[in-house]
């Protein structure tokens, strides 16, 4: 499995896409218009060969509103995995005891998994049909829209991991290694899954929800000139890492 897609969710897309661009280099690729049946909009940014998602509800029925509230403001929201074949993954993963609750069967296969049964973190396993070698890194990626190779940048190069708080960091862990079929090791951090490319990290709650993605590795460049074009224009620094969308954003040296 490849973490190929983190999404963040804002009460306003705009400013959050500003500030990625301005700390970290990010430009849009791609606005689906496929996001709109969830009542949302949506900006794709490539992160060298990942990406990187703000999402920001135009519905007021959009489960997207429920997460905002219940998470008290803007935050992360979503890790999207990419594998061979998302059929077979699906079928797995329902054989768990996981619950679905939207699927797709054409130029992407996708099956997004309930909170409930991922820890609160809305997750999907896809795959693209017919690319021959899905994981090379110029891999296609529709959500990201035909040109989004263009739109990447020297600053930023890839999501290395996300992380996960949860009350019961441990168990948490278990849960998502058996869903995911994927070896579970301890880390620096805490427990954590190692997948073919990109780490899913497990922690202790750091906010008074407990639940979902809160922190996001990004290799770059330059650490430092991110974290001082941060200080310029108003981001929040906290040591190696800014603060975006609710989100700690940790820089690591690529």
């Amino acid at each position: 499995m490849w973490l190929r897609q983190v999404a963040l969710v804002a009460h306003d897309l705009k400013p959050v896409v500003e500030q990625l661009g301005n700390v970290l280099g990010l430009k849009v690729a791609f606005n689906d218009p496929a996001v709109g049946m969830f009542g949302l909009v949506n900006a794709v940014m490539p992160v060298g060969d990942e990406f990187l998602e703000v999402v920001q509800p135009v519905k007021d029925d959009a489960s997207a509103s429920r997460y905002l509230h219940r998470r008290g403001g803007d935050a992360g929201y979503m890790v999207i995995l990419q594998t061979g074949d998302a059929l077979a993954e699906r079928k797995r993963i329902l054989g768990l005891g996981a619950r679905k609750i939207a699927e797709h069967e054409g130029a992407s296969v996708f099956t997004h998994f309930h909170p409930g049964d991922f820890g609160g973190v809305l997750t999907s396993v896809d795959s693209v049909t017919g690319v021959e070698n899905w994981f090379d890194h110029d891999s296609d990626w529709p959500y990201a829209g035909r040109d989004w190779r263009k739109a990447r940048n020297d600053i930023s190069t890839g999501i290395l991991a996300v992380t996960i708080q949860g009350r019961a960091p441990e168990a948490l862990a278990a849960r998502w290694a058996q869903l995911l079929d994927q070896p579970l090791r301890e880390g620096a951090r805490g427990p954590e899954i190692a997948l073919r490319r990109g780490v899913i990290r497990f922690v202790e709650p750091v906010d008074a929800d407990g639940t979902g993605v809160v922190g996001i590795d990004i290799a770059v460049a330059d650490p430092q000139a991110c974290l001082e074009r941060a200080r310029t224009v108003g981001v929040l620094v906290e040591g190696n890492a800014v603060r975006i969308c609710g989100t700690s954003f940790e820089l690591v040296r690529a």
